[in-house]
Order: structure tokens, then sequence, then C-alpha cells
């Protein structure tokens, strides 16, 4: 599949900023099953000093400022991806380890592969370990039972006991509290099985990315109208990073298109930054998953 994304992030201020400097992380990366053919910041105003690293998981963080006084600013991602399909019938029928053998593996492992994902196996910003995400996860958990099957009903339950409410949360929900309302949204949800994962003793990672949604059949697509999307990866040995969205309750898929993965959303916010003025100010996002017309039927 091929796709062409379009993610404007707009702010509007109260008050002029005579200055301001960014980082966004909103260019796709590479990875086993997707490449990014092609891929642009627009900025206006015009920015100073646009220029681009990789971060210590590997994604594509842009860093730019903004000189001149201004009440408004646009970026505006442009990007074209390649997605290959997925095939996870070897995973799901061949032998898998033990989940809680994994998790006695992981951390005695030295491989340089296993040195660098240390750190999904720890508490960070917005995921915190905790004796209630173990008992929520526990159920799912019987000893010596598979991780990947462990890890796919994590997501079918996660699936079936919240409800998506965007007017439930912010990013700074605590866990908890999420957990106690059963209601968020992806991020929420993401970060849920993060912490599931992580007070069992398993490596599991939060990835941003987009996921192409389909108009009912008979209605044009809106474009605009899809969103940011998020979901987890739990680490599985010898099988790798295993992607399930549990918004969707599904495995990874070529309707799935990967921006950057980490921690939690702290890592891989997509826009942040700093100005000198402003005021109060309003953010207003729009994305489009837009399938190429080669792979139109």
């Amino acid at each position: 599949m091929k796709y062409q994304l379009t993610h404007k992030t707009r702010y509007l201020y109260s008050q002029p900023v005579s200055y301001c400097r960014n980082e966004a992380c909103l260019l796709p990366r590479d990875t086993v099953w997707q490449q990014c053919l092609s891929s642009r910041l627009e900025i206006e105003p015009t920015a100073v000093d646009l220029r681009e690293r990789n971060d210590a998981f590997g994604n594509r963080l842009s860093h730019f400022a903004i000189q001149q006084t201004h009440k408004e600013l646009l970026v505006t991602a442009i990007s074209e991806v390649s997605i290959a399909a997925i095939d996870h019938s070897p995973m799901l029928t061949g032998e898998q380890l033990a989940w809680d053998a994994a998790a006695m593996r992981f951390p005695r492992e030295t491989s340089m592969r296993t040195l660098e994902d240390l750190p999904y196996l720890y508490d960070s910003a917005f995921v915190k370990s905790s004796e209630q995400l173990a008992d929520y996860a526990r159920p799912t958990f019987q000893a010596g039972r598979p991780l990947i099957d462990a890890a796919t009903e994590l997501m079918q339950r996660i699936y079936r006991d919240f409800a998506y409410d965007p007017e439930s949360t912010t990013i700074a929900t605590p866990l908890a509290e999420v957990l106690k309302n059963r209601r968020g949204v992806c991020q929420d949800f993401a970060h849920l099985a993060i912490g599931c994962l992580r007070s069992m003793g398993l490596a599991a990672r939060y990835v941003s990315g987009y996921i192409e949604t389909l108009p009912p059949p008979g209605q044009e697509r809106l474009v605009g109208a899809d969103a940011s999307h998020a979901w987890f990866s739990v680490y599985a040995a010898d099988a790798g990073w295993i992607d399930f969205d549990p918004t969707n309750n599904k495995l990874l898929s070529d309707q799935h298109i990967t921006v950057a993965w980490g921690r939690d959303f702290a890592d891989v916010s997509p826009l942040r930054g700093v100005a000198l003025g402003g005021g109060k100010h309003k953010v207003e996002v729009s994305v489009d998953v837009a399938r190429q017309p080669d792979d139109l039927n």
C-alpha cells in the first residue's frame, strides 16, 4: 500500500509571539515493513535553522525557530510511505516463548540490541508500574502461557472493557483514573497496555502513527477527518517487537503507518516548543491519510 500523509498543526495566539523554537516528531521512520518514500515540513511563518536528527530511539526529529513576530503558526508535514503486507501467521502458529520465561530472560541478555531496548522495561513519564495494573493483567498472564497469546488477549480485554471517549481524558490523566473509569482514547489504551506489561516484568513501547479510516459504503472519504493514532508493542525475544492496536482490536496491518516509537507519548510528542509571548493559545489539528490511486482498487 502507498499512502500520502498530510498532518497540519495550527497554533493561534491571543498575543504576538516574538520568537519560538520547536521540535517536531512528524516524519515517518523506516521499518522492516514500511518505507518512507518522501517527506517534508512546510512552516508558516518561514522558519530558520531547520534541521533534522535521529533521537535515541531512531525517530526523526525536526528542529526549527521562528524569529519574526507572529500570532499564528502552521506546521504541515507531508509524507509518502509504502507499507508491505504483514503476514502474522508464522508468528502465531510457530513455537512461542512463554511470557514468564521472556520476563526472566530479557534483563539477563547482553546483546547490543537488548541493551538498546532496556529502557522499555522501566517506568517512564506517563507510565508507572503498579499493583493495580498488575492485578488487571494477571488473569491473562497465567504461568507458562505463550507471550504473544497473552498480549493478544490483553489487547482484546482493553478493547472490550474500555469505552472510546475523547472527552474523558487528557494527556495528563493518570493511568489509575483511566483504569477506574474504563474510558479513554488510543493513547490511554496504549499507555494502559504498556503499564500492564511492564508491571508483569515485560518490555513494552509506545508507537505513534496513523491508521487509514475508510468511509461507509457509498460515502466519500472526508479529507482531513483522520487523526493521529497510537498503539503498543511488546518485546517477544527472538520474534522481535510485535505491535497490537487495542483501540481497534487488531494486530499491525498495512493500514497502520508508523511515525515513531518510545517509552510513552512524552518521547514522541508530535510538536512541542517554547515561545516568547503569545498569551493564551488554541491548537487545531487536521490529519489526512490518503491511499494513492494505484492502491485504490
